[in-house]
């Protein structure tokens, strides 16, 4: 029963190693889950720990600073369920951190190996135009031997 789900993730990581998302597609993905993670926390929240966040604002709030690793203090929960709740949305916001800085840093070195592969290119082609121009030198030299 496993084996289904275990090969469409295979798929879909090999899919993604050969042909990766677009920068903008991955910043949407990212941001996406963000918002869905913070409304989903934020209102879990409130309906498990009442007393701690009296409306959803509150709430809201919380699953906002906690997810950017701000992390005021104002407002923490007090009960399992929710600590349980700030873990994950703890994790979930060193693991949004760690990716935007990923995704920025292959940005850079995707643009520094492009510039690098034009200085390169730009290099070949003048090591070629050398070995043409003595090419050539070589065979006037062979023709003049010749007579």
């Amino acid at each position: 029963m496993l084996g289904a789900p275990r090969a469409y993730l295979e798929r879909r990581f090999t899919r993604v190693l050969h042909d990766p998302p677009s920068v903008g597609l991955a910043t949407g993905v990212i941001v996406t889950a963000t918002a869905i993670v913070v409304a989903g926390s934020g209102v879990l929240m409130w309906l498990l720990d009442r007393n701690e966040y009296p409306n959803v604002g509150v709430a809201m709030w919380w699953a906002a600073q906690t997810v950017t690793t701000v992390g005021y203090g104002d407002v923490t929960p007090s009960k399992p369920a929710g600590r349980i709740i700030g873990l994950f949305v703890m994790l979930y916001g060193i693991a949004f951190v760690t990716i935007f800085v990923a995704a920025i840093t292959s940005i850079f070195v995707a643009r520094a190996a492009e510039e690098r592969g034009i200085v390169e290119d730009e290099a070949e082609q003048r090591i070629e135009a050398k070995v043409d121009a003595l090419s050539q030198r070589l065979d006037q030299l062979e023709e003049l031997l010749r007579r």
